[in-house]
């Protein structure tokens, strides 16, 4: 088994960085939640508001955690150093399944933007389940390349998925411009509701899950004590800042009858304000940003497998790399998983597929922050951070309801066959060296 660390010149540099975190965030989140919030309010803008804060803490743990555990190879390994192999694992392997079940979502959220195009597509049985599979596989050829092949990729959607977001703030800005705060859904005479805030709380993060995409990728980014805090938290930041514009600002001016059960709500607010022309650009941009995302995904997903491999949690046949240090299967084997799981999921609703899926791969997100934060508490690093961040992923973990939540803690539970068949792996290789050893005596 060999995963050499990459050369300089051809590992990330500080903006590819910075835009598979920005990639992995800006994805199918912010181009699907607009529809998913509108019947919360204004009660979903103070989700945002304590997502983001609880997001941003939480990334600075990370951060300060790549800088004092160095050679932990990301979120898995400060676990493992702060509490040891079998939570590492736990976490590590929900951690990895939840990144499995976001390509899916992220899929879906592709072919419901793509099926603006073809509306009477979504009508035939399976095919776009379809679709999504072919999608999945065509991005996952492109993370076996290279990591300088992701990052490029990573950095040309970027630019794609930036320009709905800019848009639909310069419209924001002339309704504003015209109309004011009349422009906006009126503030509810109630007050805001700490249960309704909870609820939205989960979707908000779920648009924001990935800010640690750099610091799981650390093997694979050039000078990562200092490249990996910039695009942590400048990424999380910018984007934070993003979504509580954008996606408040849709779900607060368009008519509930529209956007509440919109398949593509970008595209139904510049039609609305524009015309349909630039809308159909928007769906296209949009599905682009999805495709980008799960590109970003992919590199968890590939990166988590050879950690615990290395660890001795995982048996040693899924961290072996291939030539040019991609990990080809552990790559391999999660599409295989997101492919079985869009198909068997394929008569389902995109709208309610999509719901349900964020809020489980948020949940299985979850319990690494809160890995991390404990684990910035047990070594005593950014304590301040850490207790914010491990309450706030406490309260985002109860918000997700109990089906979520517990079903996150069942596929937690289900890993443990494959450790211990690492650990029975683990015991007869030192049987065999032993034996080995004794024979040349």
């Amino acid at each position: 088994m060999s995963n050499p660390a990459p050369p300089n010149s051809t590992a990330m540099g500080p903006w590819m960085a910075t835009a598979l975190v920005m990639g992995l965030m800006i994805g199918s989140g912010v181009f699907l939640l607009p529809a998913q919030l509108a019947p919360y309010g204004w009660n979903a803008v103070a989700a945002w508001g304590l997502s983001i804060g609880g997001a941003m803490a939480l990334a600075v743990v990370i951060a300060r955690l790549t800088v004092a555990v160095p050679d932990a190879e990301g979120p898995i390994g400060f676990v493992s150093a702060a509490f040891g192999a079998v939570p590492a694992f736990m976490i590590g392997w929900s951690y990895w399944v939840g990144c499995i079940v976001a390509s899916v979502t992220m899929s879906v959220a592709a072919m419901s933007y793509l099926s603006v195009f073809a509306p009477q597509l979504a009508a035939v049985p399976y095919l776009p389940a379809g679709l999504a599979v072919l999608l999945l596989w065509a991005v996952t050829l492109i993370n076996m390349y290279s990591a300088r092949a992701v990052g490029g990729f990573q950095l040309v959607t970027m630019a794609f998925k930036l320009i709905p977001l800019l848009l639909v703030i310069v419209i924001l800005a002339g309704l504003f411009g015209k109309q004011g705060a009349a422009a906006l859904a009126p503030f509810p005479s109630a007050g805001l509701s700490f249960s309704e805030i909870s609820s939205a709380a989960t979707l908000t993060l779920w648009a924001l899950v990935g800010f640690e995409a750099a610091s799981t990728a650390a093997a694979r980014v050039d000078r990562p004590e200092i490249n990996i805090p910039r695009a942590t938290l400048w990424g999380t930041g910018l984007t934070g800042l993003l979504y509580i514009i954008v996606c408040s600002g849709i779900a607060l001016t368009l008519p509930m009858a529209l956007v509440a059960h919109s398949d593509a709500p970008f595209a139904a607010f510049v039609e609305h304000f524009w015309a349909r022309g630039p809308s159909l650009f928007i769906a296209l941009f949009a599905a682009i940003a999805a495709i980008g995302a799960i590109n970003a995904n992919n590199v968890p997903i590939g990166e988590s497998p050879l950690v615990m491999a290395r660890q001795g949690t995982l048996p040693r046949w899924i961290g072996v790399t291939a030539s040019n240090g991609m990990p080809v299967r552990a790559l391999v084997l999660a599409s295989v998983l997101a492919s079985i799981f869009v198909v068997s999921n394929g008569s389902k609703t995109m709208g309610d597929l999509f719901a349900f899926l964020a809020k489980l791969a948020t949940c299985a997100a979850l319990w690494l922050y809160l890995g991390c934060a404990f684990a910035a508490l047990r070594l005593k690093i950014a304590r301040p951070f850490a207790v914010i961040g491990a309450v706030y992923g406490l309260w985002a973990m109860w918000g997700a309801g109990i089906e979520a939540s517990g079903l996150s803690f069942l596929l937690m539970g289900a890993g443990l066959p494959f450790y211990w068949w690492a650990q029975r792996e683990a015991a007869e290789n030192a049987r065999g060296e032993v034996a080995q050893a004794a024979l040349h005596r």
